[in-house]
């Protein structure tokens, strides 16, 4: 009977000690360039033991949500037997919870695997086999568990220091909200010595508007998409150089001849709530909940002149508004935004409220307010940037990653597990003491050449720089780092270079 293995996701970067102590300075032999007085780029790689990365083949457990890569230690004992009597020689790993996590200590779950080879065509051929079998499987590469001393995360680092650098640090999107533009294109008509990308976004129509943020978004003063309420953010002032994370929450509403009704999002398909986290009903939650749509057959929501694109077509009704707030028409959903004007449409019992309140030539008022975690009203400048991401990873110095708080940790575990813990493609962004501002991109997904960060690992990393509050920016095949035009890291997509949301960029003084 094969053993069962424990495996515990320490938060230790590649190259860590055995017992999880990180590099102080885990940056401090690799090459540098200056990019400009008070800009410095930083590459370089951290790696696990020599031979300790294999290709293997997960088995997946049958779900209604679709297959998961653990269960619990029942599960993953009935499956392991189950290959045993087909032939094959499991093994049963337990994965545990990191510290640093707002999770109770103990396991995620259970994984099963089978087999263990140098290349991986050994490990395609084992699938076939298992999936000849009537097995659920998966070739896998092991460097990307996050297992203390395994691994490659081949990374760059830009070190901002406010008190040298003699320009801004910004937030952008593409030519519109609505669309999706490479961080090379976006960095270069800007000018920008450097970029990274931001914030989550609408990847495909089925879940709302292409490009459009999955989360609060705010650029130059205007607010273009609503916040996944609670989830942490960041908040440039002025010229950026002094960031600030926050938890922000935002409360909208329209009126309308005495009458008020709650405006559910910004620039957004109505009854599409990208990553959650909304407000009035929607389902099956109002929490933040990471990649998931939720829904509400019953919304407002108010577009504005950036979005670039008609608004959404469908059986709702909207009021086209002028720059002043009056009504222009009221007409059905689907059709252009004014220039300097924004609508409001509705669907459902908004669309009624609509219908029966907004009247053309009168006003149809708009309130936007943004608040902070404790309630306070978080006022925009003219030049004031937000975007959205998430999780937390450094509050205060220490390692606090709120995966159950940021809706990382779903009801079924794997997605925390895939998602979260296992090494991926990151961005992140810290401060130090001396506000100093750190971005690390971390490239992965190419075994052999790079895994990337689990969130832990990315949370320790930041930290040893020095960081005393940090954020994971978007990940996956979205991360990635452009210096003076040029990307500086690999893309994980096949493709090369994805088409982004939004992203930061340092631009000179004008």
């Amino acid at each position: 009977m094969a053993g069962l293995l424990a495996v515990a996701l320490a938060g230790t970067f590649p190259g860590a000690g055995a017992a999880g102590a990180a590099d102080p300075d885990p940056i401090r032999d690799w090459p540098r360039t200056e990019v400009a007085p008070g800009v410095t780029l930083y590459q370089g790689e951290t790696r696990g033991r020599p031979g300790a990365d294999f290709w293997t083949a997960t088995v997946r457990f049958a779900a209604a949500d679709g297959p998961q890569h653990l269960a619990g230690e029942a599960d993953a004992q009935a499956l392991a037997g189950k290959l045993r009597a087909g032939g094959f020689e499991p093994r049963v790993e337990r994965v545990d919870w990191p510290a640093g996590v707002d999770a109770a200590p103990g396991a995620v779950g259970w994984r099963v695997r089978t087999g263990s080879f140098g290349g991986r065509d050994e490990a395609a051929a084992l699938e076939r086999s298992l999936d000849e079998a009537g097995f659920d499987a998966l070739v896998e590469w092991t460097g990307a568990d996050a297992a203390p001393g395994t691994g490659i995360a081949r990374t760059s680092v830009v070190i901002l220091d406010p008190n040298a650098f003699r320009g801004e640090l910004a937030a952008g999107y593409g030519t519109a909200v609505a669309g999706r533009e490479k961080l090379t294109e976006m960095s270069a008509r800007r000018d920008a010595l450097f970029g990274v990308n931001a914030g989550f976004f609408v990847m495909e129509d089925k879940d709302g508007i292409p490009g459009a943020s999955a989360g609060i978004a705010a650029y130059d003063g205007e607010l273009q998409s609503a916040a996944t309420n609670g989830r942490i953010a960041l908040v440039l002032r002025g010229d950026g150089m002094r960031p600030q994370l926050a938890k922000l929450s935002t409360e909208i509403t329209a009126s309308a001849r005495g009458q008020q009704r709650l405006v559910d999002g910004v620039n957004r398909v109505p009854g599409k709530i990208r990553n959650c986290g909304g407000v009035d009903g929607d389902t099956p939650t109002e929490r933040p909940q990471h990649d998931v749509t939720c829904t509400d057959p019953d919304e407002l929501v108010l577009f504005t002149d950036e979005l670039g694109a008609p608004t959404p077509t469908g059986d709702g009704v909207e009021a086209v508004r002028d720059r002043t707030g009056r009504v222009l028409e009221v007409r059905p959903a689907g059709g252009p935004v004014p220039a300097g004007g924004t609508v409001v449409q509705g669907l459902g019992q908004a669309a009624e409220w609509l219908v029966a309140h907004a009247r053309a030539g009168e006003p149809l008022w708009v309130d936007q307010q943004i608040r902070e975690e404790s309630g306070a009203p978080l006022r925009l400048g003219p030049s004031d940037d937000i975007v959205n991401g998430g999780p937390e990873l450094v509050r205060d110095g220490q390692v606090r990653i709120n995966l159950q708080e940021d809706g990382i940790i779903h009801d079924a575990p794997s997605f925390a597990y895939t998602w979260g813990l296992k090494r991926n493609p990151r961005s992140v962004i810290g401060v130090d003491a001396q506000g100093r501002v750190i971005l690390a991109t971390t490239e992965g997904r190419m075994p052999g050449f790079s895994d990337g960060w689990g969130l832990p690992e990315a949370a320790e990393f930041v930290r040893a720089l020095g960081a005393v509050d940090a954020m994971a920016l978007d990940g996956g095949g979205s991360a990635g780092m452009v210096v003076d035009d040029r990307v500086v890291t690999t893309p994980s997509d096949a493709t090369g270079e994805r088409a982004i949301g939004d992203a930061l960029f340092l631009l000179p003084r004008r």
